[in-house]
C-alpha cells in the first residue's frame, strides 16, 4: 500500500508542477467563459500527459542510482565486479547496443535496467542476487536486464504512461467540468471554474490514476515474459534462465523504486498492480515457448 500511494502522490506531484507551469504560460486556457474548448484541452492534456513521462524518463537513471544507493562500477575492485562488468558488455555486444553502465547496490535479491536510451542505460544487480545466486543464474539475470534495454522496454513504458496519462487529464477536466456546470446552475461563468471542479479534478485525478496504473502494470507483466525470452536467446538455451526464476521464488526478494521497478527481475504491489507476472507463469512460459 505505501508504495501505491508513493506512486500516486508522485504523479499528482508531476501533474502539479507541469500545471502550474503550463497556467504561467498560458496553455491552461481551454477554460473559457463560454464553454469547454475540447481542442485545447486536449492539446493540454497531451503536454501534461507526455511531459510528465517522458521527464520522468530522462531523470531515471540518476533518479534511480540515487534511490537505489547504487555504486557505478567505474573501475573493477575485485574478480567478482569485472566478472560483471564483462558479462554486462558480452551481452550487450550480442544484444547489439551500446555498453551500459554497470553498478551494485546493497539489499535483497534484484536487479534492474533503466535510461533513457538504448545506448546510455544503466544495469544495476544487488548483494543479495550476487549471494544468493549461482554464477549462471546471475548471468540469466543481467541477460534478462539487457534484454529490456533491447527490446526498448523504458520508451515503450514511458509511451504508454503518456498515452494513461493524456487520458487521465482529459477525462477528469471533462468531468469535473459537467460536475460544476451542474453545481453551478444559472451562474456567471465569468469568472472561470468554480470549488466543484477543483474539488472534483483532484478526486478523479487520484482515481482514474489509479485505473491507468493497473493498464500500465498489465503492460509491463507482458514485457517481461519477453524479457525472459530474450535471456534465454542471449544465453543460448533457456534453463539457466529458468533455474535463475526458480530460485527467485525461493528468496526474499526487495523492493525497487517506482521509478524503476518495472524493469527489476522480480517485484510487484499486488495482483492488478503487479509490475511483474507470477514466478510459475514465467517460468512456465519460458518452458513453453
Amino acid at each position: 500500500m505505501k508504495r501505491i500511494l508513493l506512486f500516486v502522490l508522485t504523479n499528482v506531484m508531476v501533474v502539479v508542477v507541469l500545471g502550474m507551469a503550463a497556467s504561467f504560460l498560458g496553455v491552461n486556457r481551454y477554460l473559457t467563459a463560454n464553454g469547454l474548448n475540447l481542442g485545447a484541452l486536449m492539446g493540454y492534456a497531451l503536454i501534461m500527459g507526455f511531459g510528465g513521462a517522458f521527464i520522468s524518463l530522462l531523470i531515471s537513471k540518476p533518479l534511480a542510482k540515487w534511490s537505489s544507493g547504487v555504486r557505478v562500477i567505474e573501475q573493477p575492485q575485485n574478480a567478482d565486479e569485472a566478472w560483471i562488468v564483462d558479462t554486462v558488455r558480452k551481452f550487450a555486444d550480442k544484444a547489439q547496443i551500446g555498453m551500459p553502465e554497470v553498478g551494485i547496490f546493497e539489499g535483497d535479491a534484484n536487479a534492474f535496467a533503466t535510461g533513457a536510451f538504448k545506448n546510455s542505460a544503466l544495469v544495476a544487480v544487488s548483494t543479495g542476487l550476487l549471494q544468493g545466486m549461482t554464477r549462471e543464474e546471475v548471468e540469466a539475470v543481467i541477460a534478462h536486464e539487457v534484454a529490456h534495454i533491447a527490446n526498448g522496454d523504458m520508451v515503450t513504458m514511458t509511451l504508454i504512461q503518456g498515452v494513461m496519462n493524456t487520458f487521465v487529464v482529459f477525462l477528469s477536466r471533462v468531468i469535473s467540468y459537467a460536475v460544476d456546470s451542474f453545481l453551478r446552475k444559472g451562474d456567471d461563468r465569468d469568472t472561470g471554474p468554480g470549488m466543484g471542479y477543483w474539488i472534483s479534478t483532484i478526486v478523479l485525478d487520484i482515481v482514474l490514476g489509479f485505473a491507468a496504473a493497473i493498464v500500465v502494470a498489465w503492460f509491463s507483466r507482458h514485457r517481461e515474459f519477453r524479457a525472459d525470452a530474450g535471456a534465454a536467446q542471449l544465453m543460448g538455451r533457456k534453463q539457466p534462465m529458468v533455474n535463475a526464476l526458480a530460485r527467485l521464488g525461493g528468496l526474499h526478494t526487495g523492493e525497487l523504486p517506482k521509478s524503476v521497478a518495472a524493469f527489476g527481475i522480480a517485484g510487484g504491489i499486488g495482483q492488478l498492480f503487479s509490475t511483474h507476472p507470477p514466478i510459475e507463469e514465467r517460468i512456465a512460459a519460458l518452458q513453453n515457448s
